[in-house]
């Protein structure tokens, strides 16, 4: 899989994070931060092998397509 860095949230510290990156394969990754919060988790009922991170509203303007 090959990613191209889409954007870094400007607004964050220490550094661009959360991060939207845009795959080969057509698909997005996104970087963000980790949910913890177990009603949460359950609410997403998240099969095994897939996660969720959490990202502000200021980065859905950067999914688009490059």
């Amino acid at each position: 899989m090959k990613l191209t860095l889409v954007a870094g949230d400007p607004e964050s510290a220490p550094k661009n994070s959360p991060t939207l990156y845009k795959t080969d394969r057509g698909s997005w990754v996104v970087q963000g931060w980790v949910i913890d919060d177990p009603d949460a988790l359950a609410t997403l009922n998240l099969p095994n092998g897939e996660s969720a991170v959490e990202i502000p509203d200021r980065m859905i303007q950067f999914f688009t397509n490059p």
